[in-house]
């Protein structure tokens, strides 16, 4: 799995102003609230907007957990290095 990129999250973030909400969730693999976001308008805007806040970090932590779990591969590098 590649890692996750912040310029993608906000791309998909911005899904959410033309009514598709939480597209940067199911992203990030937060099936649970990209559901969520997209059945109540990103949590009635509040958790939209707050998730522009919040990218960088929700990435930083996914790359972090697949990293962790040895499931990350970065594209270029092979794998025995």
């Amino acid at each position: 799995m590649e890692p996750k990129q912040t310029s993608w999250s906000y791309l998909f973030w911005c899904l959410g102003l033309v009514g598709l909400c939480g597209i940067h969730r199911f992203y990030m693999g937060k099936w649970g609230t990209g559901l969520l976001w997209l059945c109540t308008g990103g949590f009635f805007l509040i958790g939209q907007i707050l998730d522009l806040f919040f990218i960088p970090g929700m990435v930083e932590r996914r790359n972090h957990k697949l990293s962790r779990q040895g499931r990350l591969v970065c594209v270029g590098v092979p794998a025995w290095a």
